[in-house]
């Protein structure tokens, strides 16, 4: 049995699932004869330009027709009618991005049945999440109805789509199990910009929706080191590692700074490095969410030659 679950983990076995499942996802035009190029064509096509490594969406258009690129992509990917750069662009630009969710699901079903989550367990039997938001496309000129808007201090506008991306790491392995990532655009008919603090919400109700039992520690940088964002994690039944710098968190420091309990750890390592610690537990997040307790961990590391890192810092 675990041979057959080790196949479906090869890297033939999971582009196999990924096109099953976009194998089902309807095409978002509706025309009235069937087309040359299948929507499963563009969308098995945007995933082979990751896998076959190519910069851009232009230099895949020039290596298209090559005959290995050809080869891979019918063979490999399954793509009967590899698309232009420009079709691609257009109809995948049409497909919702919750319509890939399955793909995500089936892939970390497969990792799951083949024992793979047990190697990423951590602390407690628990997974870490690495939680992050990014930007992938800004534009002064460009723009379309879902784009969010940002006014600079000349009057013009900026227009960009960000994306919250997540996925399961572990500190002693180079590989990582993404999840499906939460798209941050604006809605129709939405008055305001969609944000990361929204799209953070809507990724914890899938992942708990679709993981329920699932232990995990979530690990996010000092913007999600709010009351808010803390409750809501709390909600679902998760643990946390978040970021906290002490210009964002004065209130959280001078506890640290002002308290007797604040406990304190020094050490030379072999390297010859020098380090040090301190932490508080149990102290409220800020004046405004004294009821939101938390442990506070600062760090610093001294190298051989006398350079001070802090962290968070």
């Amino acid at each position: 049995m675990s041979q057959v679950f080790r196949k479906h983990l090869s890297m033939p076995g999971l582009i196999n699932t990924v096109y099953h499942h976009f194998l089902k996802i309807q095409d978002p035009r509706a025309f009235s004869r069937s087309t040359k190029t299948r929507i499963c064509d563009h969308l098995m096509t945007g995933l082979a330009i990751f896998g076959l490594k190519c910069p851009s969406l232009l230099d895949y258009d020039r290596k298209r027709k090559d005959h290995a690129i050809e080869h891979n992509l019918r063979e490999l990917y399954h793509v009967t009618n590899p698309p232009s750069d420009t079709y691609l662009r257009e109809r995948l630009d049409e497909v919702e991005p919750d319509a890939l969710r399955g793909a995500f699901k089936k892939l970390f079903a497969s990792f799951q049945r083949g024992k793979g989550i047990e190697e990423f367990e951590y602390l407690n039997d628990s997974v870490l999440i690495s939680i992050d938001g990014t930007g992938h496309f800004s534009s002064s000129k460009v723009s379309c109805p879902h784009c969010c808007e940002k006014k600079n201090s000349s009057g013009g506008v900026s227009y960009y789509h960000q994306m919250l991306g997540a996925c399961l790491v572990h500190p002693d392995k180079k590989n990582v199990i993404p999840l499906c990532p939460e798209a941050i655009f604006n809605r129709d008919g939405a008055t305001k910009n969609d944000c990361e603090r929204n799209a953070s919400k809507r990724f914890l109700q899938h992942f708990r929706r679709e993981h329920p039992h699932l232990k995990a520690i979530v690990l996010e940088d000092g913007l999600s080191s709010n009351a808010p964002n803390i409750r809501m994690i709390q909600e679902y039944k998760l643990h946390y590692i978040l970021g906290a710098k002490p210009g964002d968190h004065k209130f959280l420091f001078a506890e640290m700074d002002s308290r007797r309990d604040t406990s304190y750890y020094k050490e030379n390592s072999e390297d010859g490095e020098y380090h040090q610690y301190r932490f508080l537990n149990e102290v409220p997040l800020n004046k405004a969410n004294r009821d939101v307790k938390v442990n506070v961990v600062e760090y610093r590391r001294t190298n051989t030659k006398g350079k001070e890192t802090t962290f968070p810092g």
